[in-house]
């Protein structure tokens, strides 16, 4: 695979699994999408840290999600300037942006994040560490501009 060829395909996949989430959370998923799709990939030893720097592992984020189906219909959130950072073989590190809106849970209903991914090579690609970080107000408040 190309560089480019990856780069596409990590950037797809980054915005395949924030389309579920948003399908999740507005409930339009089916149940079965949460074992069928996003459970296969999660790695078993998945860390992921909130931009708040909040821990979960694998089994605590799909307890999260199993209690979310459906619980925010007007949540959405769109994906930008994904960017490859490092291929190293079997893994990839990635970096993205991601704007959400009527995120009930989160301190900041509207926001923006900088997330950088570990994704090991497979298919589908497996998440194993997702770490999000708060943009600067500033850059949110231009970024969830309409």
């Amino acid at each position: 695979m190309t560089q480019d060829e990856l780069e596409h395909a990590v950037r797809r996949e980054v915005e395949d699994v924030h389309a579920f989430f948003t399908r999740w959370f507005s409930g339009t998923a089916s149940e079965e999408e949460l074992g069928a799709y996003f459970a296969p990939r999660l790695d078993d030893d998945l860390i992921f840290i909130s931009p708040d720097a909040n821990h979960l592992d694998r089994e605590g984020l799909l307890s999260m999600f199993e209690a979310a189906l459906g619980s925010n219909p007007p949540f959405k959130v769109e994906i930008r300037d994904v960017t490859l950072v490092h291929d190293l073989g079997e893994h990839v590190v990635a970096t993205y942006t991601e704007w959400q809106w009527a995120a009930k849970s989160s301190a900041r209903p509207n926001n923006g994040r900088l997330t950088t991914v570990v994704l090991a090579k497979q298919k589908p690609f497996k998440w194993m560490h997702i770490h999000e970080t708060w943009l600067p107000e500033d850059v949110q408040a231009a970024g969830l501009s309409p």
